[in-house]
Order: structure tokens, then C-alpha cells, then sequence
């Protein structure tokens, strides 16, 4: 009608329907004629009629399907449907579509829980540190690019600033630190100090990109670094999405253990924050890395 293409599927859902017609008036008429009245095959009719609650290898392999999806999404809401069929090709050796796992996600009604972000302006680029990755995330070894930032984290009504340090390579969280005193800059030199052990003995210089903050501005935090083969890098004022490989991955830890890990079951935070990057780093799979994990990622590439 008006153009409209039909699949195989719709047009097998309305011969259904009219067998099911059929099945209904046959207490009452023969069905010969109703088969006739129809226009569809008695012998059709009877196959189906044989086979109606027998369900077929695709109703068969959905149902199974859907079992493991169910298991997957309340273990990990935050997770798509990408990601849970990445797990589960992992995990169980079943390939299948992306397309049938979405399938089977509407079929039952699954969604990820994610957050909603706002569209903020770009702020003004840094005096002292001008944005030198501009968007360009292309790196072709490790210790090449590393971002970083600092992330407030809840844990039993307290809140952690943690501060992480990651390779633009493999997105592999490189170093950690973490303090319950606000405002405090020893995470920042934690974590400053196991990059610069891992970039010793390099041939080559590394770009640190940051934002703005009081911390990454000052001529402390600077000094700290001035005899390595360091670059500086800043995101213009304000402006998130010039470090989207930090946000996104500060955004994805809180919304994996907003949604995902009980995190108050932890002994203490620091059990807690050792066992999720440790995750993070070997077990969870990136999109971005054709569903490795960042160790598995840089493995392969003989790294």
C-alpha cells in the first residue's frame, strides 16, 4: 500500500493471522470453505495448525538469548546492547548480531541507564598552556598521550577526590590516587610520580593533557616535572570536550558504580578503588578498542 515494502516477516505475521481466523470460525464452517473464503492454502492451514505451539530454532535461540541478556542488564544496567553481546561472545562463545541482541533488549524492554549531558560553549584557551591536542586523538604507542583530571566518587555518604592518570593509547588507567580531604593537592603528585617511573627510558616525549585546574596551572605542579620529556597540554576554560577521553571515562566509572557495583559493600574505599581499575584495566571491554580490554589491547599490538 502507498509504496510500502513488506518483509518475509510481516507477510508470514498476516498469514498467521488469517489461519488463526480460520481455527476460530472452523467450530462453525467447514473448513474447506473458510480456507477458500481466505484465499489461503488447507494444507497450509493444517501445517500450521500442527505446528502452532511448537516453537521454531529463531523463537528457540531468542528465548535463550534473552535469559543471558536479563542476566546481563541487572548485573550491568549501564551497559547497551553492543556491550552485552561483547560479553557474552567473550564470556560464552555464542556469535551473534548486534542486531539480535537489540532485538531481544526491545523485546524485552531493557534499556541502559545512563546520564544526559548539556551542550556548554568552549571557554578561552590557556595562557600558559595552549591546547595542543585539538581534537587530534590519533597515538600511535604507549605514554604517548596521557589525560587527566580529578573526580569526586561517594562512598558511604564521604566523598573521595580521586585523581586519575590515563594513556590516550589503550585507555589504560595508568595511575591513581585518591584523598577524603578536599581540595588537596598530594593526589595530583601521586599520581604525577608513578608516570614519571613509567615514562623513564623513553626515546620519545609525552604529552600531558589537563585541564585548567588550580593544581595543573601552578608552577609547582610544573617543577615536578621539568627535568622529563614532558609536554604540557590544556583544554580551553570550561570546555569538557576538549579532554572527552577523561570525561567520558570519569562518566562511565559513576555510572557503573552508581548502577553496577555495590560499592558500599566494600571493606573500605581504597579495597573498593583497587578492585574497580583493576577491572577497568583487564576485565572490562572498550568500545573504542573493538571490545578489548586496555591490557588485552595494547597486548596484542606487542606492546
Amino acid at each position: 500500500h502507498g509504496g510500502r515494502r513488506w518483509s518475509s516477516c510481516n507477510i508470514q505475521w498476516f498469514k498467521e493471522q488469517e489461519f488463526e481466523i480460520v481455527l476460530i470460525l472452523s467450530k462453525e464452517f467447514n473448513v474447506r470453505a473458510l480456507c477458500v473464503e481466505m484465499e489461503v492454502s488447507r494444507s497450509g492451514y493444517y501445517k500450521w495448525l500442527k505446528t502452532k505451539d511448537t516453537l521454531n530454532n529463531y523463537e528457540l535461540n531468542r528465548n535463550e538469548m534473552c535469559e543471558l541478556v536479563k542476566e546481563y542488564h541487572k548485573k550491568h544496567p549501564s551497559w547497551g546492547y553492543r556491550h552485552i553481546n561483547r560479553q557474552i561472545r567473550v564470556d560464552i562463545g555464542w556469535y551473534v548480531s548486534d542486531n539480535f541482541v537489540h532485538k531481544c533488549c526491545k523485546f524485552l524492554g531493557i534499556k541502559s541507564v545512563v546520564r544526559n549531558y548539556k551542550y556548554r560553549k568552549p571557554g578561552e584557551e590557556s595562557i600558559k598552556y595552549p591546547n595542543l591536542v585539538k581534537g587530534n586523538w590519533y597515538v600511535s604507542k604507549p605514554l604517548e598521550l596521557i589525560v587527566t583530571d580529578m573526580t569526586c566518587i561517594k562512598y558511604r555518604g564521604d566523598l573521595y577526590d580521586t585523581v586519575l592518570y590515563m594513556d590516550a593509547f589503550n585507555i589504560e588507567i595508568l595511575a591513581y590516587s585518591y584523598t577524603k580531604k578536599h581540595n588537596s593537592i598530594v593526589p595530583y603528585y601521586e599520581g604525577l610520580n608513578v608516570i614519571l617511573d613509567k615514562i623513564k627510558g623513553i626515546n620519545y616525549s609525552t604529552t600531558l593533557h589537563s585541564d585548567q585546574g588550580v593544581v595543573y596551572s601552578s608552577q609547582a605542579f610544573t617543577n615536578a616535572h621539568k627535568d622529563y620529556n614532558i609536554v604540557r597540554s590544556m583544554s580551553r576554560a570550561g570546555t569538557p570536550t576538549d579532554n572527552p577521553k577523561m570525561e567520558s571515562i570519569n562518566g562511565w566509572i559513576k555510572d557503573e558504580i552508581m548502577n553496577d557495583w555495590n560499592i558500599d559493600s566494600y571493606n573500605s574505599f581504597d579495597e573498593f578503588i583497587n578492585a574497580y581499575i583493576y577491572y577497568y584495566n583487564n576485565e572490562r571491554l572498550a568500545c573504542s578498542l573493538d571490545y578489548k580490554t586496555p591490557i588485552q589491547y595494547k597486548a596484542e599490538l606487542g606492546f
